[in-house]
């Protein structure tokens, strides 16, 4: 933690300390006895206490961590024998898959540098991710179906803090990156973050509300980059907002910050073109200015002027990769696209942004989703992937428009904005 001139050190701690008190309390809701699995990069130990702290204050009856580093990833990923991206050991698929049949909740610290696996073979991270999201299938079905808490956060580290702010000292770049970070979720450090945040879900929750009366058959986005594409949803599809209830009736907020609603498209449903309004950052690499043909939902072509190796390999992790699994509408005119910020980090610049994901859908995005098999949700239309890669499409002139099932246009979005 670093505190540069002019930086008050004692109201940085105070905020500091809410935060972690907002990512307990409201983000994971954690329940008296319960287990929470801490994912933490080595450089944020002393937030992680922090967490940690507040999370047995909560009640919490055991923290368990899962440390990460950057240099050591880029190693193993440069330098390890080959044959070690197609496996995953026995514990780590207990570590996670056990603690999720528990119940647990897991906190993800997503802070890392946005190129910190620059260079690496594109094929050995496909096939770590493939081999890592079988392996953890049960988590990952637990985390995608609401069956366990999970909230990701993020907090600065130096190298994520100069490519965002490039040119200045990483002392200020520091600085400068915890204040936006902080206002992003609502912390002032007068206590009353959680208020705030109860407030923020209650004014999604009556946008995702009228998103559901219209009960839309599709949406047709269109904007000067040159998108134009026809996105077809289920029937029975649902709009969700950020705040997400388990089967047992528990809230939590699995991002923070969160500006978005979302549903899930009908897979097969989707065609056009469509334009990325803002870099991705996956695996630790950066893609940018790039494209996607899309014909009967499937990607056919994938162009970019920037990493487009990558970008084909993250579409290649298996069949579902190349079909699409989200649609989520967040104004042009909101919070985090109102700093002007390019964080490099797809938990902010998705909230700045209306975006797309291709790869899993969330089955809490259609009626009854949460309680149906993976063969039921596929037979209602919704992708099956083992991977979830979301990336922005809102610009300030993208106009969305709804079509109901009776042949009716609604204007969902004009302008880069909500014209509900």
């Amino acid at each position: 933690m670093t505190a540069g001139k002019g930086t008050d050190m004692k109201d940085r701690t105070e905020k500091l300390r809410e935060y972690a008190q907002l990512l307990i309390r409201m983000g994971l809701n954690i329940q008296k006895g319960q287990t929470l699995v801490i994912a933490s990069p080595v450089d944020c130990a002393w937030f992680a206490r922090m967490c940690a702290e507040e999370a047995y204050a909560a009640g919490c009856r055991e923290v368990v961590m899962n440390w990460r580093d950057d240099q050591l990833d880029r190693l193993r990923y440069l330098h390890a024998d080959d044959a070690v991206f197609d496996e995953v050991p026995l514990w780590r698929r207990h570590f996670f898959n056990d603690y999720a049949l528990e119940g647990a909740a897991y906190l993800s610290l997503a802070a890392r540098d946005p190129e910190a696996l620059r260079g690496v073979d594109p094929d050995r991270l496909t096939r770590a991710n493939r081999a890592g999201s079988l392996a953890l299938d049960t988590f990952y079905r637990q985390q995608m179906s609401n069956g366990i808490p999970w909230c990701i956060a993020s907090l600065p580290i130096p190298a994520w803090a100069r490519t965002v702010f490039p040119g200045i000292p990483e002392e200020e770049a520091m600085d400068k990156l915890w204040d936006a970070i902080l206002e992003t979720v609502r912390v002032q450090g007068d206590g009353r973050a959680v208020e705030r945040w109860q407030q923020h879900m209650e004014t999604i929750q009556r946008r995702t509300e009228k998103l559901n009366e219209l009960r839309l058959a599709s949406l047709h986005y269109t904007n000067s980059l040159g998108t134009d594409l026809t996105i077809r949803l289920p029937e029975d599809h649902l709009w969700a907002a950020g705040n997400s209830v388990m089967k047992n009736g528990v809230e939590f907020v699995a991002n923070m910050p969160t500006e978005e609603l979302f549903t899930a498209p009908l897979k097969t449903g989707i065609n056009g073109v469509v334009y990325a309004a803002l870099p991705l950052v996956n695996d630790g690499n950066i893609i940018d200015k790039f494209h996607f043909v899309i014909r009967d939902g499937k990607i056919v072509e994938a162009h970019a002027e920037k990493g487009e190796e990558f970008l084909k390999a993250a579409i290649s992790v298996d069949e579902g990769a190349s079909y699409f699994g989200e649609v989520a509408l967040v104004p042009y005119d909101s919070p985090i696209s109102n700093q002007k910020i390019l964080y490099y980090n797809t938990l902010f610049d998705e909230n700045a942004s209306c975006h797309l994901a291709f790869g899993e859908a969330y089955p809490e995005c259609i009626r009854g989703g949460e309680h149906m098999t993976k063969e039921e949700l596929k037979a209602r239309g919704l992708n099956d992937s083992v991977t979830h890669v979301d990336f922005m499409v809102g610009t300030a002139d993208l106009s969305i428009t709804g079509m109901t099932h009776d042949g009716k246009e609604v204007p969902i979005f004009r302008d880069g904005n909500f014209a509900l």
